[in-house]
């Protein structure tokens, strides 16, 4: 049983296992193990910090993109709002515009229509004061132009006094 290999490979076996005790092998790999685990704990830990702050700047992040959309629609409703006021606004001033040059172009059609009525009227006395002419120089001779003359004195004065 001495001269078999597997007996030699056992007493090795002790024999290493015996030095490995002896020079406290177990504790320094138990050792290193240890500081190994918390090398390993405390890269969990950071890890989960850097998550919860990975997190936390997300939901900063979310709500910051929130704000900015109700920001955006704010201005938005704004801007329609004072699109519909300037719309507004317009109209009125150019249905204003639109009366005041209306109200010009009516008060010149009034004007014109009233200097029309005086050039007619006045050319009307024109034409009846040449036609009197006419008729009163072929029907009138000296002495009833000198009567007609004195009743229209005689008219004037009782029309003066």
């Amino acid at each position: 049983m001495i001269h078999t290999g597997e007996f030699w490979v056992l007493i090795g076996l002790i024999v290493f296992i015996a030095i490995a005790v002896r020079f406290k092998v177990p504790s320094l790999v138990a050792g290193m193990l240890d500081k190994r685990s918390i090398t390993i704990a405390k890269e969990i830990e950071d890890a989960r910090k850097l998550r919860d702050e990975a997190q936390q700047l997300l939901a900063t992040y979310q709500r910051r993109q929130k704000e900015a959309l109700q920001e955006a629609d704010d201005i938005i409703v704004q801007a329609k709002a004072e699109a519909e006021r300037l719309a507004v606004e317009t109209r009125k001033a150019l249905e204003s515009q639109i009366e005041r040059r209306t109200k010009m172009a009516e008060d010149k059609i009034a004007q014109a229509e009233t200097q029309a009525i005086q050039e007619v009227r006045a050319i009307a006395a024109d034409v009846a004061v040449g036609a009197a002419r006419r008729i009163i120089g072929e029907t009138l001779d000296a002495s009833k132009d000198a009567r007609l003359i004195e009743k229209s004195i005689g008219e004037l004065k009782s029309r003066l006094h």
